[in-house]
């Protein structure tokens, strides 16, 4: 649920089909024996990509719904950063941002600036926006549609079934202005697409480093195609394995600890705005005159806030962790006055909507009533009652109310038989995929997959350290597996931050006021 840079673009380019039995490349796999590696292929024609010239960027023609392969295609969208060492090359490196929603052509855009000299040195980094996402035919709904959604915390039974009529006429829309897409946007989809765009290129196994939702495309792609990893990390981890209660609760938990762990920081820090003021008081008064209707925009005076964007603010501020600008933010808001609300739009526009699509066909979560609604709620808020519960996951959960049509990709415990050991990640303080997760899916894959574990803050643990940041690229580049059980030290945050409150480097959020949405 995380992203890295966004931008819009790509080039389009044509790519041949080779289906069922055509082979691609076949190479010798470590015993000797050739490799049937047999399956979908395809010709990428590369050029350079229009936004960096430096990264070549091409498409792939891919079928829509692989059980039908030979029915309609969409263009998979790639980028591709050569190694800047060919002497040295590895291989190729897959990599994704999280999201739901994130693009991976804007990851390999930026990856220079993420990665280790030493990493791209060795590896052709290999971006791809996802099925649904960015230039891979993406989800794409109205826009008034999307902003007339109705409360997603129903009084009664009666605004609960008016948020599942939302819910079906939205799906409607976004099936509409999408195609046939929409309701093939699941992670399973997307790893086939994998293993398709490493066999056009060539490549006998891939390299992969996936962030918090790119971590459940890392996990089922090692349990259908573990064979066909060199090596591979996931940082920042889903747990599929979960029911609606336990995804509830556990993300409540998560996000109550980090703010918590924000106020922890406040009072050690003197350069904090709220340092030496008891800042759970000032927070929950903040989210009471919010709900009175009482605090602006102070960079937009005639645009109030809600507490739900307060808080979806302060949660996507936790992702960095960005705790000095979202304290001098809140600091800031104390200060408003009401004001009217801002016109809305004039025109209706479409824009990329990925996460319900996704997220509802890779989990089977369907509240059947506003009674279980209610009970979920109340739970999350008597385990998170400083953040009203998780803004993200109940969101997530909301999203899905009155779907009738069954899971494409339910959950299911982890089943990895075949691939080489995993490095999984996870930060002991992550706001959107709990500490709590990554250790439940390392124990049920512990043959196969070892967890490092970063003390510290934060979503995303590669580039925190010299100890994550070490331990992977040995990892990546020598394969050296690491202990299991390895912890780095935290790294305090900076006291004074540049970042901004919902800025662009924040993950790829479900809607409006959550961290990420993007028109």
């Amino acid at each position: 649920m995380r992203t890295i840079i966004r931008a819009l673009g790509g080039v389009a380019t044509t790519a041949a089909l080779v289906v069922g039995t055509g082979v691609a490349a076949a190479a010798p796999q470590d015993s000797g024996q050739r490799d049937q590696d047999r399956g979908y292929a395809g010709t990428i024609s590369w050029a350079p990509c229009p936004e960096v010239a430096e990264v070549e960027c091409g498409t792939l023609s891919l079928p829509i719904d692989w059980a039908e392969p030979e029915g309609e295609k969409f263009d998979l969208a790639v980028a591709r950063r050569k190694a800047t060492d060919p002497s040295k090359r590895v291989g190729v490196l897959f990599i994704n941002p999280g999201g739901p929603g994130g693009s991976g052509v804007d990851f390999a855009y930026s990856a220079n600036n993420y990665f280790s000299p030493e990493v791209q040195q060795r590896f052709d980094i290999i971006g791809f926006d996802p099925r649904g996402v960015a230039r891979s035919q993406p989800v794409r709904c109205s826009l008034d549609k999307l902003l007339a959604q109705p409360s997603t915390y129903p009084a009664n039974q009666a605004e609960f079934e008016a948020l599942g009529q939302y819910n079906r006429e939205l799906a409607a829309d976004c099936r509409e202005h999408t195609g046939p897409m929409y309701d093939h946007a699941d992670t399973l989809g997307v790893i086939d697409d994998m293993d398709a765009l490493r066999r056009s290129l060539g490549e006998r196994k891939i390299n992969y480093y996936g962030i918090s939702y790119g971590t459940l495309i890392g996990q089922q792609y090692a349990e259908r195609y573990g064979h066909r990893i060199r090596s591979m990390v996931i940082d920042s981890n889903m747990d599929h394995s979960l029911d609606t209660w336990a995804f509830n609760e556990t993300e409540a938990a998560t996000a109550e600890d980090s703010f918590e762990e924000f106020v922890k920081w406040c009072e050690r820090t003197e350069s904090c705005a709220l340092h030496g003021q008891d800042v759970v008081k000032y927070w929950n008064l903040l989210l009471e005159r919010a709900d009175r209707g009482e605090i602006v925009d102070p960079d937009f005076p005639d645009e109030k806030i809600t507490s739900e964007v307060i808080i979806g603010q302060a949660f996507g501020a936790f992702y960095g962790p960005s705790w000095a600008p979202l304290a001098d933010w809140l600091v800031a808001l104390g200060g408003s006055e009401p004001s009217a609300r801002a016109a809305g739009f004039a025109e209706e526009q479409l824009v990329h909507n990925p996460f319900p699509a996704v997220f509802c066909q890779d989990w089977q979560i369907r509240v059947k009533s506003y009674r279980e609604m209610s009970a979920l709620t109340r739970r999350a808020e008597q385990i998170a009652p400083n953040m009203r519960g998780s803004s993200l996951g109940h969101s997530a959960i909301a999203g899905c109310v009155g779907l009738t049509d069954d899971a494409n990709n339910p959950q299911h415990r982890l089943r990895i038989k075949n691939a080489p050991k995993i490095l999984m990640m996870n930060a002991l303080h992550d706001p959107a995929t709990g500490y709590e997760w990554a250790v439940n899916a390392h124990r049920q894959s512990r043959d196969t997959t070892v967890l490092l574990t970063y003390e510290g803050w934060g979503h995303g643990v590669y580039d925190r350290s010299e100890c994550t940041r070490g331990t992977t690229d040995a990892y990546l580049i020598n394969l050296t597996v690491p202990r299991d059980g390895t912890r780095c030290a935290a790294v305090e945050p900076p006291a004074l931050g540049t970042a901004s409150v919902g800025g662009a480097d924040r993950p790829a959020g479900p809607k409006p006021g959550l961290p990420g949405w993007l028109i």
